[in-house]
């Protein structure tokens, strides 16, 4: 089992959290970026940059996941696709996608994008809390100590 981080988008307190879950558990976690990304030397974690575009760091993680991978990403498609293909998804506030959320949570992704073309103002996603740190590290502890049984 690996990790994929889409890491463009990725808060770095996620990642740091994720770089301290490779070494505690021995799991690879792997940054796909469109830039370079930081990352502390370690045998556990790496980075992968991908040329710039439109979906190219999402299709590339697709291309290398696994069955029983876990894949962190706010971006709902991506988490659909990863669903598809047997992996698992995460995302940096905690939640993590299933086959019973993902219509749902794409759903609404797509009635957000008609009003946002429409010229509805609908915002952005709060800032990350605390709270949604935690739930990402808990989240993230629940499905490692599962994956190790």
């Amino acid at each position: 089992m690996q990790i994929w981080v889409d890491a463009d988008a990725c808060p770095k307190v996620i990642r740091e959290i994720l770089f301290r879950a490779a070494e505690r558990v021995k799991v690879p976690v792997i940054l796909v970026a469109n830039s370079a990304m930081q990352a502390p030397r370690s045998r556990w974690v790496r980075t992968l940059q991908v040329s710039a575009g439109f979906d190219v760091a999402d299709n590339e993680i697709v291309r290398r996941l696994e069955a029983g991978d876990l894949v962190i990403t706010a971006d709902i498609p991506l988490a659909w696709e990863v669903l598809e293909k047997g992996g698992h998804a995460l995302n940096p506030r905690g939640e993590r996608y299933t086959r019973d959320t993902i219509r749902e949570r794409l759903g609404m992704r797509d009635f957000m994008e008609t009003l946002r073309a429409s010229g509805v103002n609908t915002g952005g996603p709060a800032t990350l809390s605390q709270k949604d740190r935690q739930a990402f590290a808990n989240q993230l502890d629940r499905f490692l100590t599962a994956a190790g049984r």
